[in-house]
C-alpha cells in the first residue's frame, strides 16, 4: 500500500474510526476471556447488579455496605450495557465491561481527531492507533472499572480543547461543537471519577496560559453555558446522593478515599516518584519505541503551538501523578493521549540517531520483559492448557520488540510503528488467553463450578445463600449473588445446620469442625479447590460442603 492509498483510507472520519477499531481489537480479548477480577472490577460489577436488582440508581452499595468512593457514572453505563445485552441473573462479567472498551475506543478516536488538525491525517491516525494498542489502555479496556472510560472522557475534552486553542491561535473563531465536546467530556469525567479529570485539564490550561502569557484564548470556551452544562451532567445525581446519604457520600469519598491517597500510600499502594516514568516503556508498549522521539519532539519543537499544547497536557499531569504517594499503574492513563500525539508528531520528521537507538532498546526490553513475565506466570500457575497461549504471547511480544527495533534502526519509523502495533495487539490477545488458562488464579469460578456440579448453587433453585469462610473476595459475591454470606468458621457451620452449602478455607477447618460438633451437624465434602488468591498473595485450599440431606435430595431428584 502506497502512502497515497493510506491517506485515502484514513481521510476525514475514517482515521478516528480506524483508530477506534484498533482499540476495539486490542481490548476485546481481555473483555471476552478473563473471568471476574478481584478486587475492584467485581466490586463495581456487583454494585451495578444491585442497582438493577433493587431499582436504586442513586445509592451505591456492595451487598449491604455503602460503596461511597467514586461517583455514579460508570455504574449507570454498566447498568445500561447489562440491560441491553444480558440479564443480571446470568452473572456474566462481559456486559459490565462494555463501557470500558467504548471508553478506550473514544480515547483513540479523539486522539486521531485532534492529531489530524495538529499534524495531518496520517499522523492523527497513527497517534490514535498507538494509544488504542498500548498495553495499559487495551488492558483497562477489558476490565469493568472507571479507568478506560475516564481516559476516554478526559481525552475527548483535551482533544476538543486542542482544536479550540489552535483555532484561536490561528485567529479563527472556535466552533461551537468543539466547545460542546470540551464541556461534555469534562462533565462526564467528573461523573465517572470526581476531580481526577480536572487534575489533567486545569493544569494544562493554566500552564498553557502562563507559557503563552495569554489568557484571552480561554475566554472563547463558552463559560456561560459550559459550566451550567457540567452542572446539569453532575448536579442531579450529586443532589440526590447528598439527600439519600445525608452527606455521608462526600465524607467518605473525600475523607475516606481521596485524602488518604494524596497524603500517603493508601491501601499499601504507595510508591516513590518516578515509577510511571520507569515503567513507561512497558505500559506504552508496543509503541514504546517512540517514547524517546516523543520526548525529543516535545523539547525541540516546543515553540510550535500544537507541540506546546501537548507538553502542557503531558508534563503537569504526569508530575502530579508521580508526586502523589498512592500509585496504581493506570493512574496516569489520561496523559497517554498527549504522549501518543507527541510520538506521532515525531513521525512527521526524520528521527535522530539517539532517539532511534534508545527507542530500539526500549522496544527490545519491553518484549523481553513481557516474555519473562509470561514464563514466570506459566511456571508458577500454568498447566499444559496454558502452554500454547503462553508460547504465542512470548513469540509475538518478542517479535514486536525485535522487528520494531530493527526497522527503527534502519530509519523506517512509520513501518516500525505499524508492524510493532500489529504484532503487539496479537501478543496482548494471546496474553489474555494465557491468563485465562492459569486456573489457580481463578478461584471463584472454580468454586462456582463445584457448586453447580453438586447441584448446590442458589441459581439452580437450591437453598441459599452460600456461606464462605476464609475467602471473602468480591468475585465470588458477584458470581453467587448479593446474599452470599461472608462469614467465619462458626457462620459456615450454622449455614450447614440451616440446610445451606458452606465453603471453608483450610486454615479455618479445625474451628469449623468444632463448630459443627457443637451444633450436632456434619457436612459432606463435595469438592476441593486449590488456588492462589492474588489479592492477598496467599495460596488457598477451599472445601465445599453440602448440608445434611443434600445427597438424599439429589438422589430423589435423579429418580
Amino acid at each position: 500500500m502506497t502512502r497515497l492509498d493510506l491517506d485515502r483510507y484514513i481521510a476525514g472520519w475514517r482515521g478516528p474510526l480506524l483508530a477506534a477499531l484498533v482499540a476495539l481489537f486490542a481490548g476485546l480479548p481481555v473483555l471476552a476471556l478473563l473471568p471476574p477480577l478481584d478486587r475492584d472490577e467485581s466490586r463495581y460489577a456487583q454494585a451495578t447488579s444491585q442497582m438493577l436488582e433493587t431499582g436504586d440508581y442513586v445509592d451505591i452499595r456492595f451487598q449491604d455496605e455503602p460503596r461511597w468512593k467514586k461517583p455514579v457514572g460508570i455504574y449507570w453505563m454498566q447498568a445500561v450495557a447489562v440491560a441491553a445485552t444480558s440479564k443480571v441473573e446470568d452473572r456474566l462479567i462481559q456486559p459490565y465491561r462494555v463501557p470500558s472498551i467504548l471508553g478506550a475506543m473514544m480515547a483513540a478516536a479523539a486522539v486521531a481527531w485532534a492529531g489530524a488538525a495538529m499534524f495531518g491525517q496520517r499522523a492523527g491516525f497513527l497517534a490514535g492507533a498507538m494509544l488504542g494498542a498500548t498495553f495499559l489502555l487495551s488492558t483497562e479496556a477489558g476490565i469493568a472499572k472507571t479507568d478506560a472510560m475516564l481516559c476516554g472522557a478526559v481525552t475527548l475534552s483535551m482533544a476538543a480543547l486542542a482544536r479550540i486553542y489552535l483555532a484561536t491561535r490561528a485567529g479563527e473563531i472556535p466552533r461551537r461543537p468543539h466547545k460542546l465536546l470540551f464541556w461534555a467530556g469534562l462533565g462526564l469525567s467528573i461523573l465517572i471519577k470526581g476531580p481526577i479529570g480536572l487534575v489533567v485539564i486545569a493544569p494544562a490550561m493554566i500552564a498553557l496560559s502562563i507559557w503563552d502569557r495569554d489568557l484571552k484564548w480561554m475566554r472563547r470556551l463558552g463559560w456561560g453555558w459550559g459550566l451550567p452544562l457540567v452542572a446539569l451532567i453532575v448536579g442531579p445525581w450529586a443532589i440526590a446522593i447528598t439527600i439519600a446519604t445525608d452527606g455521608g457520600f462526600w465524607r467518605e469519598a473525600i475523607a475516606g478515599d481521596l485524602a488518604p491517597k494524596v497524603a500517603g500510600g493508601h491501601e499499601s499502594h504507595g510508591a516513590p516518584p518516578g515509577l510511571y516514568l520507569l515503567i513507561a516503556f512497558l505500559t506504552f508498549f508496543p509503541a514504546g519505541l517512540m517514547l524517546p522521539a516523543a520526548v525529543s519532539t516535545g523539547w525541540h519543537r516546543r515553540a510550535e503551538p500544537a507541540i506546546r499544547f501537548l507538553v502542557c497536557w503531558l508534563v503537569p499531569a504526569w508530575l502530579i501523578f508521580e508526586l502523589t504517594p498512592t500509585k496504581l499503574v493506570h493512574y496516569n492513563l489520561p496523559a497517554f493521549g498527549a504522549l501518543a500525539l507527541l510520538a506521532a508528531a515525531a513521525l512527521t520528521r526524520p528521527i535522530g540517531k539517539i532517539s532511534r537507538l534508545t527507542g530500539a532498546g526500549f522496544s527490545v526490553a519491553a518484549g523481553l520483559v513481557l516474555a519473562a513475565i509470561v514464563v514466570v506466570g506459566l511456571t508458577e500457575f500454568g498447566k499444559s492448557t496454558a502452554q500454547t497461549w503462553a508460547t504465542l504471547t512470548i513469540v509475538f511480544a518478542v517479535l514486536a520488540g525485535l522487528i520494531g527495533a530493527f526497522l527503527m534502526m534502519h530509519r523506517a519509523a512509520v513501518t516500525a510503528v505499524i508492524v510493532s502495533l500489529t504484532l503487539g495487539v496479537i501478543a496482548h490477545g494471546a496474553l489474555a488467553g494465557t491468563l485465562r488458562q492459569l486456573r489457580p488464579l481463578s478461584v471463584s469460578p472454580q468454586l462456582q463450578q463445584v457448586l453447580e456440579r453438586a447441584d448446590l448453587h442458589p441459581r439452580q433453585g437450591r437453598p441459599g445463600p452460600v456461606a464462605i469462610a476464609g475467602y471473602h473476595e468480591p468475585s465470588f459475591v458477584f458470581l453467587t449473588g448479593r446474599e452470599t454470606e461472608l462469614t467465619d468458621a462458626a457462620g459456615a457451620a450454622r449455614a450447614l445446620a440451616e440446610g445451606r452449602p458452606a465453603i471453608v478455607e483450610e486454615r479455618l477447618e479445625r474451628d469449623f469442625h468444632q463448630a459443627e460438633a457443637a451444633l450436632g451437624v456434619t457436612g459432606r465434602s463435595v469438592g476441593v479447590v486449590n488456588g492462589h488468591n492474588y489479592s492477598q498473595g496467599d495460596d488457598v485450599e477451599l472445601t465445599v460442603y453440602a448440608p445434611p440431606g443434600a445427597a438424599a435430595r439429589a438422589v430423589e431428584r435423579a429418580r
